[in-house]
């Protein structure tokens, strides 16, 4: 998982935009995404917000933009995956001191835990397994 510093963390505005880059396997332009993130965000950003978004995500290196022709397409650099684990640590160090206990225990009294949610998270404990679904 590659590293990315505290200053180049996305805001909340930059992530709607990555999720939904990351929503669809297709390599999109900027009408494109802004297609998708109005409709999967309920938000009505034209054209010059999201290439706002877009050239602050190049720079802080989760997207690679390409010309072709007149216009421009993007690809990510970073999995959601491996960003969601980042700011779930992030989210763990800052709010529960490192401790994962307190990540759970506030899940726990928030949302709850089900009983596969309880067995899922035995497995993991007992045999490192991180990929449970």
């Amino acid at each position: 998982m590659r590293e990315i510093k505290e200053e180049n963390m996305m805001t909340e505005c930059e992530l709607l935009v990555m999720k939904a880059i990351w929503s669809t396997d297709e390599i999109m332009s900027i009408k494109g995404i802004q297609a998708l993130v109005n409709k999967a965000y309920n938000k009505d950003w034209k054209i010059q917000t999201v290439s706002t978004f877009l050239a602050r995500l190049v720079k802080k290196g989760y997207l690679r933009m390409e010309r072709r022709g007149r216009s421009f397409f993007y690809y990510p650099l970073v999995k959601e995956e491996d960003y969601g684990k980042m700011e779930i640590v992030k989210c763990v160090d800052m709010w529960g001191k490192g401790k994962i206990q307190a990540l759970l225990s506030a899940f726990s009294e928030v949302r709850g835990l089900t009983k596969e949610d309880k067995k899922n998270i035995r497995e993991i404990i007992e045999n490192g397994d991180s990929k449970v679904d």
